[in-house]
């Protein structure tokens, strides 16, 4: 009766936040549609199977591909003129117009983010899968082969792997950068992605794969500490000679890790674990089974499941830790254990029944999608507020509520859960 209710309350509330331009992030904030948000809440969208999701979904598809630039940058959000987010407001931020007074305005605060490109190419694969409509992705092909070529201009030095700027993706007021692990993973799956669209249209695909292998074993390369076999750094100066130097000092310093590190930087490294981007890694098969088993072992072991599902980093960054920013002072946002800073988000919690539901833990991935039920229908004011993230140690509830991606990733975890199969991106597509 408590998961009926929730999937009600979810489909309402996500529902409710389909606007003129699509799915905004919130119904008391981030009135805009998000690239990140609207793609990641597209995946909950499509497996309520009702053509009014699918309407949403293909609205925000088309907001983003209208304003796509020149370069084929995808935006990081689109607005209409005249709405104020609070959100936005709160970080002192203003939005820039481009365009007719009338037009859409388009937010150049984030113009950096590179996972806007990503979540997109994803976002319309997950509307194919969902449609079959070759019409809809011939006339979009495109669009999906600008977003991919800006990617590519991404990897400054070419080798292989993008190199993304201090708070660029989803984590956008944190320190994670060049090498990124979320950022990679997404590429991956973006080329593997483009490889079965190219498929569907009749186009060759063999570069799309090469490709998407190529970013796969780079990933397992550097940002897996302590393979099977030693390192060849012969082999390793073929790909890229910037590589040795840090991985030399991984091999020394850390002897291995049963997770993929969050970044290796020219010089450096973070020793951490990055929850979404292991989680990714697992549902787009950059991890294999034994990888996946660590990583999903390891967030149990350490209670980053406690007492939500799931906290976002660990260890957190602490004032004076080389990765801690004053910034992340401001409106207290990441102090420890809150926002991106070990904050416990229901829509990473949706991304990790997933991956046990992937890896095959039926049984724990039902344990923990109770508790996200749970979580979800608490709130700062009133029952079933799906509230934007958590305090990582306490539990209460931070951030807008209403939020589309905590609600649609509470229903794909509900499907992947009662059909013992992750949607969309399963063996049946491929996955």
């Amino acid at each position: 009766m408590v998961v009926a209710e929730a999937k009600k309350q979810a489909k309402e509330k996500l529902f409710a936040n389909g606007k003129e331009l699509g799915l905004v992030g919130s119904n008391t904030a981030y009135q805009q549609v998000w690239a990140r948000d609207s793609m990641i809440s597209g995946l909950g969208l499509i497996v309520c199977g009702e053509e009014r999701g699918l309407q949403i979904h293909r609205q925000s598809l088309e907001t983003l591909r209208k304003y796509q630039s020149k370069l084929g940058k995808i935006p990081h959000n689109v607005g209409l003129p005249g709405i104020i987010d609070p959100a936005l407001l709160a970080h002192g931020m203003k939005m820039h117009s481009e365009g007719k007074a009338d037009e859409a305005v388009v937010d150049s605060i984030h113009a950096g983010c590179i996972d806007s490109n990503l979540w997109y190419i994803i976002g319309q694969y997950g509307y194919f899968q969902a449609t079959a409509d070759l019409d809809h992705l011939a006339a979009v092909w495109e669009s999906l082969k600008q977003a991919l070529r800006w990617l590519e201009y991404q990897d400054s030095n070419e080798c292989g792997l993008l190199e993304v700027h201090e708070a660029m993706d989803w984590a956008d007021l944190f320190a994670n950068r060049y090498n990124v692990l979320l950022d990679n993973v997404l590429y991956y799956a973006a080329w593997k992605i483009m490889g079965q669209l190219a498929q569907s249209l009749g186009f060759e695909a063999l570069d799309y794969f090469q490709k998407s292998e190529d970013v796969y074993r780079k990933i397992n390369v550097l940002l897996w500490v302590g393979q099977e076999e030693p390192n060849d750094y012969e082999e390793i100066g073929s790909l890229c000679r910037e590589w040795l130097y840090p991985l030399k000092r991984v091999e020394t310093e850390l002897v291995e890790r049963p997770f993929y590190l969050p970044y290796m930087g020219f010089r450096e490294y973070a020793d951490r674990f990055d929850t979404l981007a292991n989680l990714l890694a697992i549902l787009f098969g950059v991890a294999d089974q034994k990888k996946a088993e660590k990583i999903l072992d390891y967030i149990h072991g350490c209670g980053l499941n406690r007492p939500y599902p799931v906290q976002s980093v660990y260890p957190v960054i602490q004032p004076g830790d080389k990765d801690w920013r004053e910034y992340y002072r401001v409106r207290n946002l990441n102090q420890p254990h809150h926002y991106h800073n070990g904050g416990a988000w229901p829509f990473i919690g949706g991304f990790y029944v997933a991956a046990l539901v992937k890896v095959g833990r039926l049984a724990e991935a039902e344990q923990e999608f109770q508790r996200l039920t749970e979580m979800n229908r608490g709130g700062q004011k009133n029952d079933w507020e799906f509230n934007e993230w958590f305090h990582g140690t306490t539990g209460q509830p931070m951030g807008f509520a209403g939020q589309s991606w905590s609600a649609a990733m509470y229903l794909f975890a509900e499907k992947a859960v009662s059909s013992s199969e992750v949607p969309i991106f399963n063996q049946q597509n491929d996955w």
